[in-house]
């Protein structure tokens, strides 16, 4: 592919976000390997910046979405999310503000008029797991899992439900929602979560090559075909969306969800109050 180019801030390689420009094709890395790229705050925002701006692109034909190092993306940092459980409100306005951003990003995402491909390679998780159903288009490595297992430690992924019920069957996101156990990537194409498994490794070259072919298509018959396909199947994302937002404030502050956190940060076993 020509015309590859880094663009200015997002190619800084100690973002945490970064930004390729190949051609029509906008590849966007996820750059927090150390926290197992976590959706943190800042990272939230770095992707609605970019995800704001190729919307409103005529340059831009198709977006993807990668990430760097052993994991695709851990789900919410929750070192973040415990640290302000000192808050005045234990957390409860912090945690309103970043599960509401975290939503509009996803929202975002399905509005933006270019097509976004996940290529995934190792574990998607929770939150991670949600921006991968998300995506138009998803293509995972051999080795990629999936998994939703807020359940375990008290944290029920009541935002990544709203993706995961909209790309898998009802059965099968319940499933995924209630048991919280990793799904393996060949799973994951029988489930609908992914389109395609190729070979470790190869997750990004499978995408780029799907890119190469949508991106020589008619972009505004792409826009107008995404935003129609997506306005007859989710009328009411953005009101599951709201809803689902409160709840994961409401399940935050149960004293279980502060167990099961902080015994995740802890690395034990959680003991649950039932309250």
């Amino acid at each position: 592919m020509s015309g590859e180019s880094s663009q200015e801030g997002a190619g800084a390689s100690d973002g945490p976000l970064l930004r390729t420009d190949r051609g029509p094709v906008v590849l966007l890395t996820l750059n927090r390997p150390e926290t197992r790229n976590s959706l943190s705050e800042e990272l939230l925002g770095a992707l609605q910046i970019q995800i704001d701006a190729i919307s409103s692109s005529d340059s831009v034909g198709v977006v993807i979405i990668a990430a760097n190092g052993p994991v695709f993306c851990a789900g919410h940092d929750i070192r973040q999310l415990e640290g302000r459980r000192g808050d005045r409100d234990g957390g409860e306005q912090y945690f309103a503000a970043l599960f509401a951003q975290c939503s509009a990003l996803m929202q975002s995402i399905i509005a933006c008029p270019k097509p976004v491909i996940a290529a995934v390679e190792g574990i998607a998780t929770a939150a991670g797991c949600q921006l991968v159903a998300t995506c138009d288009l998803a293509v995972a490595g051999m080795d990629a899992k999936f998994c939703t297992p807020g359940v375990q430690i008290g944290l029920f992924c009541s935002t990544p439900a709203v993706a995961l019920a909209r790309n898998v069957g009802r059965k099968r996101a319940m499933e995924m929602l209630l048991l919280g156990e990793m799904i393996a990537a060949e799973d994951a194409r029988a489930f609908g979560l992914v389109n395609r498994v190729v070979a470790k490794g190869k997750a990004l070259e499978e995408a780029l090559n799907m890119a190469d072919a949508i991106s020589v298509k008619s972009l505004p018959t792409l826009a107008l075909g995404k935003r129609s396909f997506y306005e007859q199947l989710d009328p009411d994302l953005s009101r599951s969306y709201d809803r689902a937002t409160r709840i994961m404030v409401e399940n935050m502050m149960l004293e279980d969800a502060h167990e099961g956190l902080g015994a995740f940060l802890e690395k034990r076993a959680p003991r649950w109050r039932d309250a």
